[in-house]
């Protein structure tokens, strides 16, 4: 490494956990969940406003029914909307709050946290996955409440994950020079912005999320392991 590595900043989905875990279990809960977290709770003014949201975007539609139906329709499609991921995170949160499911997270990812943490390396979160979404996950995941193992949370509000700008002010927010950072990600796309931003990366290139491991040339030049075990930063 060019330079001493003095913190870690880590993707969640195909990284730290299974793609599946989320394209399996948490979107089709929220499909399911959705109609009735509508109909019972959308008086409540917290959830009042994202219904509203998406309503003025469809032409003022009135009735709930018909917004949370096409809500589900932008879940199908893995649409990115700001309003979906609020009201998908209301719903994850009912669901941990009651046992419904944990949040997958590969063993050796958690060791490795555990180890970090304890070593004294400041660890952070970067996921498309809002911040309350992310302290959900890590807060009720297979391996117990990890949420204390995090210094920060950064989501798509700081920027895209593959524009570089976004790690930039991810590095101004950690305090610390880019080339000080590591960053894990499975989505080379991501790590080219990050490395464009000065940071070291490593390419998480997992069997089970990728069947078909990427060779060189589709790692782009970023070290590719296969598990957060082969990672021995030092503080």
């Amino acid at each position: 490494m060019s330079a001493p590595m003095k913190a870690i900043l880590t993707d969640i989905e195909g990284t730290s956990s299974s793609i599946s875990f989320v394209k399996d279990v948490l979107f089709p809960y929220a499909r399911r969940a959705l109609p009735g977290f509508v109909k019972a709770r959308g008086h409540e003014p917290a959830i009042r406003k994202w219904l509203d949201m998406v309503a003025t975007e469809m032409g003022g539609m009135c009735q709930d029914a018909m917004i949370a139906e096409v809500m589900q329709g932008w879940i199908d499609e893995d649409r990115k909307h700001t309003a979906l991921k609020a009201l998908q995170g209301m719903i994850w949160a009912d669901g941990y709050q009651s046992a419904d499911f944990t949040a997958h997270i590969y063993p050796d990812a958690a060791e490795a946290l555990r180890q970090w943490h304890a070593a004294g390396l400041p660890l952070y979160v970067y996921s498309s996955g809002s911040v309350p979404a992310q302290r959900l996950f890590f807060g009720h995941s297979d391996a117990g409440d990890l949420t204390g193992l995090f210094s920060g949370w950064f989501d798509t509000e700081i920027g895209g994950k593959r524009e570089a700008g976004s790690y930039r002010r991810i590095a101004d927010s950690i305090g610390l020079p880019a080339a000080e950072i590591l960053f894990l990600s499975d989505v080379v796309a991501e790590l080219d912005a990050a490395r464009e931003a000065g940071m070291d990366t490593v390419l998480i290139d997992r069997i089970e999320d990728y069947p078909q491991p990427r060779d060189a040339g589709q790692a782009n030049g970023h070290r590719r392991l296969e598990s957060f075990s082969a990672i021995m930063p030092t503080a």
